[in-house]
């Protein structure tokens, strides 16, 4: 049977040289792997925690090493990392042996020093002095780098972004919207009750359960089509978008097709629903989806959404713009995304607004468009949205209301330590000639 551990470790050292998404490589490797549940789980933990606290990790390491960590080779440095985690975050595993399991997995010419490293980092009892700076310490603390909360300082000011880092932790439980063309809020409480899956309905919409459980749990639920993973602040986007039932609808960049699904749910499945994205392949799970759903009503075409398209001019009662972005409000999720550079980062608006300019066409006298990140900068959101406006006179801003949420200039931003949703920003338009 193979060593999660390992595994673990060859995932590590494959993030490093090629650039994938965590959550893709661990359901590849769990795949094809021949781990027990028990196994599988520790591989997950120790990938996707040493990918969230990198930061952490090479501080401690750095501290406890005779050299530098950038001087260490992939293997020695990913299974220090590996190891110092265990040590850090995973308290029910005896120090023993964090220890000797990682060095089991090291190569023979590293082996006397990573045990050496481990030991004198027990030795100091895990304790470890933060820099004296305060930004670089929250940096460290949170493995948050410091390029990251420059644009949370810059966008929301000093204060709420030490409270959007210090909110950033995984969450156990998932959050499914229930399929109202396919069962009654009554009927899938029941169905919870009877796995005894914990849940709570969302003060937004009795649409949306957040549960305390993971999806693994609910997969014949989700496979039957009584529902499908969607956080409460995309729910509420399409709930702001509100297409009507026998209306036109565009998602422009629909993948993975969450918000396609609930506006043909929205609607009753009764309309029209044009989901486009640019990557052909992933329109099949598009298709796949709303055939478990019940939903009949979505089309799909490969479309880049900065390229015009003719037959889609002044053909839609609603366009949704949910564009492409730096995803810094589902870091929980995909601790991954913390990584990206600052210059990456900086290119975005403008491929947003060039989105949104091109797709603001598509979009009827009288109808909306509502543009929206999950992500927390305003360069992407507020800034893209006003330079819009300002260009383009034939649209306004459409104030809107849900729940708690009251927008503001027809805008809003989910605070995740304030809504307990992913960051997200949601903005609404409509054309008025």
């Amino acid at each position: 049977m193979e060593n999660p551990r390992k595994l673990a470790l060859t995932s590590l050292i494959k993030a490093e040289q090629v650039s994938s998404y965590s959550n893709i490589e661990v359901n590849n490797v769990i795949s094809r792997s021949d781990m027990s549940k028990l196994d599988a789980s520790l591989y997950t933990a120790l990938f996707l925690g040493v990918t969230e606290r990198l930061i952490t990790l090479d501080y401690v390491i750095s501290k406890c090493s005779e050299k530098p960590v950038s001087e260490l080779d992939l293997e020695t440095k990913n299974a220090l990392r590996i190891g110092f985690y265990q040590l850090l975050y995973m308290d029910r595993i005896p120090e023993y042996s964090a220890v000797s399991e990682t060095v089991s997995i090291c190569p023979k010419k590293s082996k006397g020093y990573v045990n050496a490293c481990l030991r004198e980092f027990l030795r100091r009892e895990k304790q470890f002095d933060l820099p004296e700076d305060e930004w670089e310490a929250l940096s460290i603390k949170t493995s948050i780098p410091s390029d990251i909360l420059n644009i949370f300082r810059a966008s929301y000011g000093d204060e709420c972004a030490k409270e959007i880092v210090l909110s950033i932790k995984p969450k156990k439980g998932v959050t499914a919207r229930r399929n109202t063309l396919k069962i009654s809020a009554s009927e899938f409480e029941r169905l919870l009750e009877i796995k005894e899956i914990g849940y709570v309905a969302s003060d937004i919409s009795d649409e949306i359960f957040i549960l305390d459980a993971p999806i693994s749990d609910i997969i014949d639920f989700i496979d039957r089509g009584d529902c499908f993973i969607q956080d409460v602040a995309s729910f509420a986007c399409t709930k702001i978008f509100a297409p009507a039932e026998g209306s036109s609808v565009l998602d422009a960049c629909a993948c993975p097709g969450g918000k396609s699904f609930s506006c043909a749910i929205d609607m009753n499945n009764n309309g029209k629903v044009v989901a486009c994205d640019l990557h052909k392949s992933k329109l099949s799970l598009v298709s796949a989806g709303a055939q478990k759903l019940g939903i009949d009503i979505i089309e799909v075409k490969e479309q880049n959404a900065k390229e015009p398209r003719e037959d889609f001019v002044n053909a839609f009662d609603f366009v949704l713009c949910d564009v492409p972005c730096s995803g810094l409000g589902v870091i929980a999720k995909k601790p991954d995304i913390k990584y990206k550079s600052a210059e990456q980062i900086s290119n975005l608006p403008q491929v947003q607004m060039a989105i949104l300019e091109n797709c603001s066409k598509y979009v009827k006298v009288g109808g909306c468009v509502v543009y929206s990140t999950c992500t927390l900068n305003t360069q992407e959101n507020e800034n893209v949205v006003e330079a819009f406006l300002e260009a383009n006179k034939s649209f306004e801003s459409v104030d809107f209301e849900l729940g708690k949420i009251h927008s503001q200039n027809g805008m809003y931003t989910f605070m995740p330590h304030v809504t307990g949703t992913d960051g997200f920003f949601v903005a609404k338009m409509k054309r008025v000639k």
